[in-house]
């Protein structure tokens, strides 16, 4: 147990329907890096507003440094990182 505050991120992706959401949560997980002390994934939508043949998917990514209090910039620049992966390696796009 730490004694330092878990800090938390929420992301929504855009993917193609076809990817797999194992896939998905790897490049969050490989891009976040070693802050990263959980990913959940808490909904999957399809319909009109994503598009034809989209999936959104939307996480909730838990941070926290063994040795501090993380600060948001840590926190949100650990979220982007991810998220750069994920679009790299499947062609995820923020949901906005």
């Amino acid at each position: 147990m730490s004694p330092y505050p878990v800090a938390t991120q929420d992301v929504a992706l855009i993917v193609p329907d076809f990817t797999p959401v194992a896939d998905v949560e790897a490049a969050l997980r490989d891009g976040a890096g070693e802050l990263l002390e959980s990913i959940r994934l808490f909904d999957v939508y399809a319909g009109a507003q994503v598009g034809e043949g989209n999936k959104s998917l939307a996480y909730s990514m838990r941070f926290r440094a063994a040795d501090r209090t993380l600060t948001a910039e840590e926190t949100t620049a650990a979220r982007d990182a991810a998220v750069a992966m994920a679009a790299d390696r499947v062609g995820a796009q923020l949901r906005g």
